[in-house]
């Protein structure tokens, strides 16, 4: 699903998460299969920058992990 077919009336929901005020139609993003809603694009891009960092991170773990057969 494209970020141009999201839907609001779909997101789990209604505020956001970062600043409690309500979601808008054009801050909708898919996580983990869920459209979830912020209430600006910043609120969403920062949200989608800060789940990279994490899955980065845990990639990096993974590897390390992996190296050290642990």
């Amino acid at each position: 699903m494209s970020k141009d077919a999201l839907r609001i009336e779909d997101a789990v929901n209604e505020t956001c998460p970062w600043s409690g005020k309500p979601i808008a139609a054009d801050s909708l993003t898919l996580y983990n299969g869920a459209v979830v809603g912020f209430c600006n694009p910043g609120c969403r891009d920062k949200f989608e920058a800060a789940i990279r960092h994490f899955e980065n991170a845990l990639q990096s773990r993974r590897a390390d992990t992996a190296q050290n057969g642990e």
